[in-house]
């Protein structure tokens, strides 16, 4: 069974390779983080808040193409994890058929989340990821609250460029 997930949050630091995406359960108590790359996470952040760029990126691109071919995506399903790594697919609808494409989940989202696409996980997925997380094996650095306001205040240099 696939359980609805939302995207919750998301930790950028430009000073690190990794980034941290975090899906938490619709109408429910679970949650569990991602590690994603920069330039992934950067594309989602854009998405989130709705910025254009004057040219297309690689999500973009993707988007564009599954439109152009007369698809469209209707909903991202992580479907496997194995050893700490996430396994993804993009559904998308041509001609009343589903197409499955496989994908990474950052690379899902980021196409995915402008177009409000529903992110489903599979309960077996959520299980072990939830498990892991909870036995702090996620390698995925605590996030403190100075590192938060760093982000703030980075956020505010950012704003006055």
């Amino acid at each position: 069974m696939n359980i609805p997930m939302q995207l919750s949050r998301i930790f950028i630091r430009e000073m690190t390779d990794m980034q941290i995406i975090e899906l938490s359960e619709v109408g429910g108590t679970r949650a569990f983080p991602i590690v994603i790359g920069l330039p992934e996470a950067f594309a989602i952040e854009r998405r989130l808040k709705g910025i254009e760029i004057p040219r297309p990126q690689t999500h973009d691109l993707l988007a564009n193409t599954i439109e152009a071919l007369g698809g469209e995506l209707l909903r991202i399903e992580i479907t496997n994890m194995n050893e700490g790594t996430f396994y993804a697919r993009l559904i998308v609808s041509k001609s009343e058929h589903e197409i499955e494409i496989d994908s990474r989940p950052s690379d899902a989202i980021a196409l995915g989340i402008a177009k409000g696409v529903p992110i489903l996980v599979a309960e077996e997925v959520l299980d072990a990821a939830c498990a892991q997380a909870a036995a702090g094996m996620n390698s995925v650095p605590e996030i403190s609250a100075d590192m938060e306001d760093e982000d703030d205040d980075q956020d505010d240099e950012d704003e006055n460029l």
